[in-house]
């Protein structure tokens, strides 16, 4: 169950998508699909999330997303390069018109120095207005606190407010 601030995001969400005519995906790999599992939480949403996509290993990522191996040689798991790559991958491989994407040290171990537990990458896909082959990409870098499970809930909700920022923005 999500908290009843997080249903009113949802919603509020929801009520862009629909305004937009957006259809939304998710790949996800330190939240597990808690993205998804929130979006599904509110009733009917089924008219503006597509799916999800949960790729927490390497293989994974290439696999299900198209994310190259050399994208997660070069960068690791754990960067913008492959929350960009994510994303891109969700959205060509669904039916959606944006994807938000998410990769991070949720703990309590798999920190380093470079990429402490709580680094999160957050990213976000979309086809722009003006033609559907335009894919505009962004991402978002966060140093979240807490336990595990503190560390994936301040993910899905910066993810939820992510989307919300790539739907108003003038772009779509």
């Amino acid at each position: 169950m999500i908290s009843s601030d997080s249903v009113k995001i949802i919603n509020h969400l929801a009520d862009l998508a629909l305004a937009k005519n957006q259809l939304l995906a998710t790949a996800e790999s330190c939240t597990g699909g808690l993205i998804a599992a929130a979006l599904t939480e509110v009733s009917g949403s089924s008219v503006w999330f597509d799916r999800g996509f949960v790729t927490y290993s390497n293989s994974a990522k290439q696999q299900m997303l198209g994310v190259s191996g050399e994208v997660l040689e070069m960068h690791g798991a754990v960067s913008e390069a492959t929350v960009q790559a994510m994303a891109q991958g969700a959205l060509e491989r669904s039916e959606a018109t944006i994807a938000i994407s998410v990769s991070g040290v949720a703990g309590p171990t798999g920190g380093s120095d470079e990429k402490p537990v709580g680094t999160v990458w957050i990213g976000c896909a979309y086809q722009m207005a003006s033609g559907a082959a335009v894919v505009s990409v962004v991402a978002e870098h966060h140093l979240f606190s807490g336990d595990r499970a503190s560390v994936r809930k301040q993910t899905v909700d910066e993810a939820l407010q992510l989307l919300i920022r790539c739907i108003e923005s003038e772009s779509l």
